[in-house]
């Protein structure tokens, strides 16, 4: 009978510490994605002005003179793309728990080295390798790395408004701040981008992606996103400029029959000192329902950051 009461308690101790592992890798994932650098996401490799790609936007008059491309004289396109970020946060919810929040600062410095070359007219071959690091002020258990490789491309349908359609690979892997890995993700991640511009300040951005996981290591916080998202951007002058985005995520988990469902509200404003060197103000807030409730949060986020960018 002691054997039995034995083994009941060393599975139930087995079963809570995997539990808080699993736990503790959806919290970092989760953190890495409202946190990610916005060089990550799905956005542009060059201006989505109708002659960025050298073809001249569709007419009226196309089906009388043939559809056809007229060059236009347009910057050379610079493939190589190095950014480097230092955000600093004040975070309401380190853990992402939905009692007894806490709050610190966290510093989330990240490094992007971007190569896409022009493969065919419209499309672009996207290669991307990105370290970010997440460094808190009190709570230093919580620190953690986030590294991506990203290999792919992006066909872009100027005679669609630029429609931007997208196909990658992607490669995360977390570590701890000793860089000790505890969690590693292959996915396939497909993407639809519709820029709507409005005069020649205002531009909205809407689209839709999808981030299926394959593989992951361990499988427990295994998951694949599904996303809707809106970006309105807006050119306050040369140098400013302000932008405002909604997000909403279904994620379900492939096991313990989890599925969650966030929001994202973020705004930010962007000062260009120089053409490589910009300073922003950011928040952003985020809503996480779940069918298990142990795994509902609200968080926000507010802070600035310094970023350097150098094309080439």
């Amino acid at each position: 009978m002691v054997s039995r009461n034995l083994a009941i308690v060393l599975c139930f101790v087995i079963g809570t510490l995997a539990c808080d592992n699993a736990s503790g890798q959806g919290q970092a994932q989760d953190v890495s994605q409202i946190l990610r650098p916005e060089s990550l996401r799905p956005g542009e490799p060059i201006s989505q002005s109708p002659s960025a790609f050298g073809y001249a936007a569709p007419s009226a008059n196309d089906a009388d003179l043939g559809v056809q491309a007229i060059l236009k004289r347009q910057q050379e396109y610079l493939p190589f793309t190095f950014t480097a970020s230092a955000p600093y946060y004040w975070t309401s919810n380190v853990a992402l728990v939905p009692n007894g929040e806490v709050s610190d600062g966290v510093f989330a410095p990240s490094f992007v080295f971007a190569y896409q070359p022009r493969l065919v007219k419209t499309l672009y071959g996207e290669f991307i390798a990105a370290q970010q690091l997440f460094y808190y002020n009190r709570l230093g258990e919580f620190n953690f790395t986030s590294f991506d490789a990203i290999a792919g491309v992006v066909y872009y349908l100027p005679q669609y408004h630029n429609l931007a359609l997208r196909l990658r690979y992607d490669y995360n892997r977390l570590t701890d701040d000793e860089w000790n890995q505890f969690f590693a993700n292959h996915s396939i991640v497909a993407s639809a981008d519709l820029p709507i511009q409005f005069g020649r300040a205002m531009q909205l951005t809407l689209g839709g992606l999808a981030n299926v996981s394959f593989a992951a290591t361990p499988a427990g916080p295994q998951r694949s996103d599904f996303e809707l998202y809106a970006d309105y951007h807006v050119q306050l002058s040369r140098n400013f400029s302000v932008d405002a985005i909604g997000r909403l995520l279904v994620k379900p988990y492939y096991y313990g029959d989890r599925t969650d469902v966030s929001e994202l509200i973020a705004l930010s404003a962007d000062y260009r000192i120089r053409d490589w060197l910009t300073v922003s103000a950011l928040t952003n807030f985020a809503w996480n329902q779940s069918n298990h409730s142990a795994f509902e949060y609200f968080v926000g986020n507010l802070g600035g950051a310094l970023t350097l960018t150098v094309k080439f």
